[in-house]
Formats: structure tokens, sequence, C-alpha cells
């Protein structure tokens, strides 16, 4: 097979940390080449049903529609350990509201999303149902859409999460939080993906890269981080910092029985409420 391969992530600080080893060559890349393919998630998930790149970040919501294409890395996975997107509104419920008054404070509401086969999509109607009114908007322009009124509410994900305050903006509901709440398990919202027809020795190999450029970013962190603020729109170095930690930790190295639980059990949940279709058997690429 040919030694450069494309690798698709999304332009944000978390996904330029993870993959910022093998930008530099700073890690033995075992002879291979990667092609970084910077678009958001959505594209990307959309460009995974297709098989267009060898490996690739997707939304775990995708996974349901194209694990005949493509197999889960251990390895570079984006949990919410008890925070999350969130949906947000210039104003809320009372602050010590429950999740039925914040369910029914939403119900019937317009909400901008940033994409149907997000996991923040999915998680949003996993508490709300399935069917709330919504918009499909970049993730990037959702505040400006509840702003000039094309939607009530913003459904927030990437560093928004850590701006929405400045931004004029209340929270209503946390679904990370919500979803650790209620289950006890972080909320799985991205992974990585390699494509099935890679033989499988070379699929192993591609996956130890990957988790090797992981860990050298949390080694060595301070030059990871300032690599990443290329793509950090509106947060200075500490906010970054933060995001970075939010979303690249020991979960990300790899999943760990707890991480597997979590995209197990979310995905089992959204097929039972009809959502995705049933996966039977998820396998990671050790």
């Amino acid at each position: 097979m040919s030694q450069t391969l494309t690798l698709g992530h999304s332009p944000d600080p978390d996904d330029a940390f993870m993959f910022y080893a093998m930008a530099e060559n700073l890690i033995d890349l075992h002879g291979y080449r990667f092609e970084h393919i910077l678009q958001d998630i959505q594209t990307l998930n959309e460009r995974a049903t297709r098989g267009e790149l060898h490996i690739t970040a997707v939304s775990i919501h995708a996974l349901a529609h194209i694990l005949d294409k493509y197999a889960l890395l251990s390895s570079g996975a984006s949990m919410g350990d008890g925070y999350g997107p969130m949906f947000v509104s210039k104003t809320g419920p009372d602050a010590s509201a429950g999740d039925d008054e914040r369910k029914a404070w939403l119900q019937g509401k317009t909400i901008a999303i940033p994409g149907e086969m997000t996991s923040a999509y999915l998680a949003g109607q996993l508490f709300l149902g399935p069917n709330f009114p919504h918009i499909v908007v970049p993730f990037d322009e959702i505040f400006q859409a509840v702003h000039s009124g094309q939607a009530e509410v913003g459904l927030i994900i990437h560093e928004g999460q850590l701006t929405y305050g400045k931004e004029g903006f209340v929270k209503v509901l946390d679904l990370g939080e919500w979803w650790k709440r209620t289950r006890n398990l972080p909320l799985p919202l991205g992974g990585n993906v390699i494509r099935r027809d890679i033989p499988v020795e070379i699929q192993s190999e591609l996956s130890g890269i990957l988790r090797d450029s992981i860990a050298y970013g949390l080694a060595h962190r301070a030059p990871a981080v300032t690599h990443s603020l290329a793509h950090a729109r509106d947060l200075d170095t500490p906010l970054a910092d933060q995001f970075i930690g939010m979303y690249v930790n020991e979960l990300t190295v790899d999943y760990g029985e707890t991480g597997r639980q979590a995209v197990r059990q979310f995905l089992q949940e959204a097929a039972e409420a009809g959502l995705i279709p049933a996966v039977s058997d998820l396998q990671f690429v050790e």
C-alpha cells in the first residue's frame, strides 16, 4: 500500500495537540508519510461514509454508519467526563431547575446543531427525544445563529463550551454532565478510525504511531500547546490548555475498560431508541 496516508482531523486545538508529534516528525513514523486533512467533524463524518480517508477522526455517532468500512482505533478518544456539548441560550431556566424542568424549557424551541451525525446531536436526541426542531449550522456559527434569531438555542461543541459566557449566553444543560450523573460514565464524543481494507498488521502499526503521538504531546505539553494555538479560535494559552486537558488525557491514549463501556452504552441506547442501526460487535484496533 501507499506510504503516504490521508489523515483527517478537525481544525481544533485538541486534535492539533494529538497529532503534533506526527505533524512535526518528532516520533518514529515507521517510514509512512501523512497528509493531514483539516475539516470540520460533520464533513469528516460524511467522508467516512464514503470511505475516502485512510485514517480519520469521526463522531462516535457516525460509527454505527461506517463500521463496514472502518475499524475503531484504541487511542484518540474525545470523552466528556462530566462535561461536554451543551445547550445554551440568551435566557434559561432557573439555576436550581432539575432535568425535567430543563427538558420542558427546551421543548419546542428551534435548536442550532453542528451536524446530524455529531455525537452532540445524538446525545441531545437521547435527552430531548428524537424529533426536536433544529437547524444545521457550522459549529463555529452557532452563536451567531442564536444571536440573529435563526434559532432560540444553540447546541455547542469545541471551544464554545468555554467561551459561551463572554458571548452573552447562559447554559441550559450540559449533556456530558447529565450523562455522567445518570449513567456514571463519560460521554463518548469522537474517536479515530482506520480503513478496514488496510492489512491488519499495518492497522496495528499505525495505531501504535497515533498512540505514540498522543503520549508525546502529553509528555511535552508546553510545546504541544503552543503548536495547537494556531487552531484555538478566541482562546488564549491558559484557556487552550484547559480545553486540551478536557479532551486529551489518559482516556485518549487508550479508551481503557471505562471508555470502551461508555462507547458501547452510548451506541446501545441510541440503537434501542431507534436513532442508529444496532452495533453488534464493536472491535478496537490494538
